[in-house]
């Protein structure tokens, strides 16, 4: 088994890190500047940045602070929100992005998740999924793909659609649980499992980590390759250390 990653997320809105619960009610963080050079020294395997209000104002990503970050980043870094076409992929590569995360554009464009795999490397390319559960008798998917920042259900089943964006080329899948997002109760393992058994890429969990305990459940009942965190991480209520010191205690491989 691979060494399991530790990766702070870092939402950006008008140039800041802000944080919010099941996506709304976003609170100031840091700046991202900061926050990379600090993630980077305290250990982070991975930083994934994600412009979350791109898609929803219809605007490719800011590339401003992608290029300042990459200045202060020692490790590799993702960076996703509004990204639309192959040229903007282009864009964040020129100026140092290791990897680009798809989510609204790959559901709207799925040969897109393929040509950008044939052009770059399908080892740069990650598809984020951010989903729904739907209450039991819905007539919609009960684990459903949301888009446009989590605003628009797509009618799309969750595990399908991870099928799918593996068969066109992602390299990576970003599982997000809207309905777990912020809240610190835990990761959605039902959902990270049944993607993570349903794909041969790796998975990152995503949304709800508030414990040591959430992400040791994510690993080993989730099935993820990596977890991702925010809060804990932006408001100093654990140390990326302190996460890996807890799964390396519980007998779980991780980067040192």
């Amino acid at each position: 088994m691979k060494p399991i990653k530790v990766i702070p997320c870092l939402d950006i809105k008008d140039g800041r890190v802000v944080k919010g619960v099941k996506f709304v009610d976003l609170k100031d963080a840091r700046d991202p500047v900061e926050a990379a050079s600090a993630y980077c020294s305290a250990g982070a395997d991975e930083l994934v940045f994600l412009d979350i209000a791109a898609s929803v104002e219809t605007r490719a990503t800011r590339l401003d602070w992608v290029k300042e970050v990459k200045e202060v980043t020692t490790v590799p870094f993702c960076v996703g929100g509004g990204i639309r076409n192959l040229e903007d992929m282009q864009a964040l590569f020129n100026l140092g992005a290791d990897k680009v995360s798809i989510n609204t554009a790959a559901v709207k464009n799925p040969a897109l998740i393929k040509e950008a795999s044939e052009k770059f490397g399908k080892e740069r390319v990650v598809v984020a999924i951010d989903g729904k559960k739907n209450p039991p008798g819905s007539s919609r998917p009960r684990l459903e793909v949301l888009i446009m920042g989590g605003e628009e259900p797509t009618g799309l089943d969750v595990v399908e659609w991870a099928k799918r964006v593996e068969k066109l080329g992602a390299g990576e899948i970003l599982l997000t649980s809207k309905d777990a997002d912020g809240t610190k109760d835990g990761y959605d393992i039902e959902m990270t499992r049944l993607v993570s058994e349903a794909v041969d890429i790796p998975v990152t969990a995503s949304g709800g980590a508030g414990k040591l305990e959430h992400f040791y459940e994510a690993v080993t009942k989730g099935k993820a390759n990596a977890v991702l965190a925010a809060s804990v991480f932006h408001f100093g209520e654990y140390k990326i250390k302190e996460v890996k010191d807890y799964l390396l205690g519980k007998g779980i491989s991780v980067r040192t």
